[in-house]
């Protein structure tokens, strides 16, 4: 499994201020973009550049800038709007595409309400979403962008469990995770231990 757990000094004082439960949805909205931030620089490593000469006030050298390589950030509606900033701030001509999902009570399984998504064929996709739990809607977002196109899709979580990476590779063998913590296990209810709690509800306050 392609797994990368961000290990930055950064990551984990960001991480732990997130996961305390006294955090207020101001702080905890600035922390998810930092995490974020941390996780777009770390999932964009090898991110395409070329060579271009410039001058600087003393004279001429050649730098190297991003090359011509669209990209696309998908958040899972909703709580995965709160890692859209970094993309769009990083690189300006990012595609944002939306997918809703939301569980079906009669077959307990993630059910698309929504999906809005620009041209995916042949682009690098990032799929956002804060928690990674049981992976079910991950993998059900990841069958959507494929049936629209995209082949080189990425998964980039801020709290996942080894279930909802188990469960991604089950469905999806060879999906890159970029993730900035690993927790332990699901509980009976389904949320990550020792987790932060609903990362929607915390990220909006309600």
């Amino acid at each position: 499994m392609p797994l990368t757990v961000l290990t930055h000094p950064l990551a984990e004082h960001f991480m732990t201020h997130l996961r305390d439960k006294t955090t207020k949805p101001a702080t905890f909205r600035t922390l998810a973009q930092n995490l974020s931030l941390l996780l777009a620089i770390e999932a964009t490593r090898d991110i395409k550049t070329e060579t271009k000469g410039i001058e600087t006030p003393l004279e001429h050298m050649t730098g190297r800038i991003l090359a011509h390589q669209p990209l696309v950030v998908v958040p899972i509606l909703r709580a995965g709007l709160g890692m859209v900033q970094p993309f769009t701030e990083l690189f300006p001509d990012v595609s944002v595409g939306y997918v809703g999902l939301e569980r079906d009570h009669e077959t307990a399984k993630p059910r698309s309400y929504y999906c809005k998504l620009p041209p995916l064929k042949g682009l690098q996709v990032f799929i956002v979403d804060p928690m990674l739990a049981t992976g079910g809607s991950a993998a059900a977002a990841i069958s959507e962008i494929k049936r629209h196109g995209a082949t080189n899709v990425r998964l980039l979580s801020i709290v996942s469990s080894p279930e909802g990476v188990a469960e991604v590779e089950r469905v999806h063998p060879g999906t890159v995770i970029y993730t900035a913590a690993l927790d332990r296990e699901l509980n009976a209810r389904k949320y990550i231990l020792p987790g932060l709690g609903d990362f929607g509800d915390r990220l909006y306050g309600t």
